[in-house]
């Protein structure tokens, strides 16, 4: 069983955006994500820990300007806490075992799957493409993120 966790090489590793993302709860800006457009199949990890996180098949337009899914590809991976920031009360979405904000969850996701909008900042991401995920350790989760196109 792998172990995902944040090491201090990884943070370091990560851009300034990326870092003040993940590791101070920043927002990246709207419409400016390089995974908001990305519709390939594969599974989305904590840039990070690379804990598994998001399946492409679980991904969906919103027009909110982020990423957006339906549900985590292992719920235990994400952790949900009230965020009373900016004047509003919303639920705040970080990786368990990294510690990484991602972004938050609302209640306005399409109902048919669930009715939740993951809503992500890609700088708190790697997206690993479904052709590369044996090699990195992530074939448990093919059956979730559909063929190659």
């Amino acid at each position: 069983m792998t172990q995902y966790r944040k090491t201090d090489e990884a943070v370091a590793a990560l851009s300034p955006e990326e870092f003040r993302v993940t590791q101070q709860s920043g927002t990246e800006r709207p419409g400016t994500g390089k995974y908001l457009n990305n519709k390939a199949p594969g599974i989305y990890v904590d840039i990070v820990s690379g804990e598994p996180l998001f399946a492409s098949t679980d991904k969906y337009e919103s027009g909110c300007g982020w990423p957006s899914f339906t549900r985590p590809i292992e719920p235990a991976n994400v952790a949900e806490l009230r965020d009373e920031t900016h004047g509003m009360v919303r639920t705040e979405v970080r990786s368990a075992n990294g510690d990484s904000h991602l972004g938050h969850v609302f209640d306005d996701g399409p109902r048919d799957r669930g009715g939740l909008r993951y809503c992500i900042n890609s700088a708190s991401l790697r997206f690993v493409p479904r052709e590369e995920m044996e090699a990195q350790g992530y074939g448990a989760y093919l059956d979730q993120v559909g063929q190659p196109a």
